[in-house]
């Protein structure tokens, strides 16, 4: 299994979220944080480097099958693009173990 964390701009997160849902991935987390992902636009650009101002980002986070890494990926670096720079950072983790919480047998 896979852990997959992606940061995209805040303004992409519920068009991820869908494209993911529609291809059936749907035990997603969703974080908002604040980081120096590039901003959108030069203004905003210009912004941040002076004020030193960092941007709101969302993490979104799933745990996968190894053969559906390509898959997940795949539509998170398609439907989380803005332009033609890049718009944000996909990590890929295995996951070791994977325990539930309470239920029978626990």
């Amino acid at each position: 299994m896979k852990q997959i964390k992606a940061f995209i701009h805040h303004v992409r997160s519920a068009i991820v979220v869908e494209a993911l849902r529609d291809a059936g991935y749907k035990n997603l987390t969703l974080l908002d944080v604040k980081g120096t992902l590039k901003p959108l636009s030069e203004s905003e650009q210009s912004y941040s480097t002076d004020a030193g101002v960092v941007i709101s980002e969302v993490r979104i986070s799933l745990v996968c099958e190894d053969s559906q890494v390509d898959d997940v990926t795949g539509i998170i670096r398609t439907a989380g693009r803005i332009g033609p720079h890049i718009s944000g950072w996909v990590y890929v983790s295995p996951i070791e173990q994977a325990l539930p919480i309470g239920g029978p047998g626990s």
